[in-house]
């Protein structure tokens, strides 16, 4: 975790509270979806945890803890390299709450839904790559070129990318030639009814649960795109961080057990 300014002798008061307390405030509130004014007053003040977050934000803090955690639960995981060599790309849609105004909110015809969308690619463990919040009525495969041009700058590894029917199209020639990505498209086959657990497809939709089981995200309250963006990565701060305690918890239990 960086260390404040005046531990560096760059001048400024000593802040009042300490990182522990901010990140577990700001992770409680992703997790619960409470407002920033209701928050309990076992907490910091919330003008200060707000402030907190949204240097995190801005500063580049939270990608730099983000991406951190998940190369160490890829480690864990037995992944033998930090960085992924294949993604998955999909959307999530979801409703608008009254904030969602102007060009944050659209209608998209397919899922019926008036709000916005969560465009994500993530790792084939289900973890967070990049994030993008698009209005609702953006179509995939629009979203899809500034979505996978974002992850190819920051993972030059991956090759791979598999996807749904509804990034089909030029997109896939695009990336092949533009990006030098290859886009394979999974589909349900005609005869198949009811649920049918599509390779690759289930990992992507695993992780919008795990997105989902957060009340923040039922619904997309917030203003801004950057600052939906920045809670979905608080979410996956708040899973991991809890994936790799559990892993050094099953550790130390199989030291103690191990004979001397």
């Amino acid at each position: 975790m960086p260390l404040p300014g005046w531990l560096l002798g760059r001048g400024g008061n000593p802040e009042g509270f300490c990182h522990r307390e901010m990140l577990d405030t700001v992770r409680y509130f992703v997790d619960d979806g409470t407002k920033w004014r209701a928050m309990p007053a076992d907490f910091p003040p919330w003008q200060a945890v707000y402030a907190f977050q949204r240097r995190w934000q801005t500063d580049e803090l939270l990608d730099v803890l983000h991406d951190r955690l998940r190369e160490q639960v890829r480690m864990v995981e037995g992944r033998d390299d930090p960085e992924p060599t294949a993604a998955i790309i999909d959307s999530q849609s979801l409703k608008g709450a009254s904030t969602l105004v102007g060009d944050r909110r659209g209608y998209g015809a397919g899922k019926q839904v008036s709000g916005a969308k969560r465009q994500i690619t993530m790792d084939c463990l289900g973890l967070l790559l990049v994030v993008m919040v698009t209005a609702a009525a953006l179509q995939n495969r629009d979203a899809g070129v500034d979505l996978l041009e974002r992850m190819q700058a920051l993972f030059a590894k991956v090759s791979t990318v598999w996807a749904d029917s509804g990034y089909t199209g030029a997109l896939v020639d695009w990336v092949l030639h533009a990006l030098a990505l290859k886009v394979e498209v999974t589909r349900r086959t005609d005869d198949q009814a009811g649920f049918v657990v599509v390779p690759r497809r289930w990992f992507v939709e695993r992780t919008f649960a795990w997105l989902v089981n957060c009340r923040r995200f039922v619904r997309d309250y917030e203003r801004t795109a950057a600052a939906h963006e920045s809670y979905v990565k608080w979410a996956m701060v708040t899973l991991m961080t809890r994936r790799l305690a559990a892993a050094e918890r099953e550790t130390a239990r199989a030291a103690l057990a191990r004979p001397t």
